[in-house]
């Protein structure tokens, strides 16, 4: 497939929460625990460096509160979400100030059947927009890059 990169940028009508965003997600399948017993999330800090720690889902409460901390407004942080039943998964960035935020199908990626070159980014919308309206979703951007 190369090194095609896809992503869908999402605005939203006022800042948001790595936790509120994930309890809207959860009901339409999607999980922080990217494989079982496995939850992994970033956090950028003010020396630009892009940590990226694994932890368990006992403490999702713990890394959801670090996430969302006053501390980390600031900074991008990030935490890798997966569809079980769609098979896939990804990044979701939240960016400084929280009301722009990023998905990056990463983890099994899905193509698109008859050109499996590209991301069915039609799948990820359909599975991300509904519930993110309820979280005052603006507007998006969907893209595929082939570099």
């Amino acid at each position: 497939m190369g090194n095609r990169q896809a992503d869908i940028d999402f605005t939203f009508q006022r800042p948001t929460t790595v936790r509120g965003l994930l309890e809207l997600l959860t009901p339409a399948g999607w999980s922080a625990e990217e494989r079982p017993g496995y939850i992994s999330y970033m956090i950028n800090d003010a020396d630009d460096m892009h940590e990226w720690y694994d932890s368990t889902p006992d403490r999702l409460n713990a890394v959801l509160a670090e996430l969302d901390s006053a501390a980390n407004l600031p900074f991008t942080v990030a935490l890798n979400i997966y569809h079980p039943q769609g098979g896939t998964g990804g990044m979701l960035m939240f960016f400084a100030q929280r009301r722009e935020v990023s998905f990056l199908p990463t983890i099994d990626r899905r193509s698109i059947p008859d050109a499996p070159q590209f991301t069915d980014l039609a799948w990820y919308l359909a599975a991300l927009v509904p519930p993110l309206l309820w979280a005052g979703l603006e507007g998006y951007e969907a893209r595929e890059d082939p570099n």
